[in-house]
């Protein structure tokens, strides 16, 4: 029992190999979301110029 605790555990250590911090990725994709936001806004007027 006491085995498969402590390979449970290098197994569970081995997976959290992140290159960033868990909160980085989510502050990476909110900014690329509002890069995305702002890219929609600028042409939102396009359309009724045609």
């Amino acid at each position: 029992m006491h085995a498969a605790l402590l390979a449970a555990e290098e197994s569970a250590e081995a997976v959290q190999h992140l290159p960033m911090v868990p909160e980085a990725y989510g502050l990476v994709a909110f900014g690329g979301l509002m890069v995305l936001l702002a890219v929609t806004y600028a042409f939102r007027s396009v359309g009724a110029r045609h």
